[in-house]
């Protein structure tokens, strides 16, 4: 994608909304971090499901611990993979009080050290907790990126470098958001909604889907106009 290209892009999905927001709910940096982890191989909303009590609980490490691994597992056991989830989520707490007393860190590697967070788990937390420009690379973003020809890769990393480069500069902080739910609510995995797409004329993804029998696509929602 050229750079004018790249730069429409974003423009056009800031327009739209201008303060993305991720969609799982936090009170903290801690609750994020694991809001976040738990957010592996699940959904936003049946993580929101599950922690809603427990952070009523337990909003910090000594809290977490306090509160023990079984009743952790019983807060988190309608998410998948909750048995490793609950041992993670009991460690990291354990490392955070022996390592960082208490407090949630705002270096890429010290979180990368924690158990059970990865690098989309670090992204996210520098990201919304700290105010950096990371881009975390989940399926959606990942999706996004080659399908439309924004920052193709065959990896999430490689996605993510490609994506740090190419992204203008005033984008940086939200783009991961935008991506995140363009991908979820509009480029769907199995079958993405182009004709309500706000940059269906910048991306590469062919054929288009068609806009359902008896609906009537928005053409300026649709950027139809836009540049015009």
């Amino acid at each position: 994608m050229k750079k004018a290209d790249v730069f429409e892009f974003f423009r056009r999905l800031a327009e739209l909304n201008p303060q993305p927001e991720g969609e799982l709910e936090w009170v903290n940096p801690y609750t994020l971090l694991v809001a976040v982890a738990l957010s592996a191989q699940a959904t936003d909303v049946s993580v929101n499901l599950a922690t809603r009590k427990l952070f009523r609980l337990a909003d910090s490490p000594d809290k977490m611990l306090a509160l023990g691994e079984e009743e952790v597992r019983q807060h988190i056991r309608t998410i998948g993979l909750f048995n490793t989830k609950a041992k993670n989520v009991i460690a990291m707490a354990r490392q955070l009080m022996d390592l960082h007393g208490g407090v949630v860190p705002s270096s890429r590697e010290l979180l990368e050290a924690l158990p059970g967070v990865g690098r989309k788990t670090a992204n996210v937390v520098l990201n919304i907790a700290f105010g950096q420009q990371t881009i975390a690379v989940d399926t959606h973003v990942f999706r996004v990126a080659n399908r439309t020809g924004l920052a193709p890769g065959k990896t999430p990393t490689e996605v993510e470098l490609k994506l740090e480069k190419v992204t203008p500069d005033p984008f940086k902080l939200h783009a991961h958001h935008w991506l995140i739910l363009h991908g979820r609510y509009v480029c769907k995995a199995r079958r993405p909604e182009c004709w309500r797409c706000p940059v269906i004329d910048l991306c590469r993804f062919q054929p288009k889907t068609p806009a359902p029998k008896g609906s009537v696509p928005d053409p300026l929602e649709a950027g139809a106009e836009a540049g015009q």
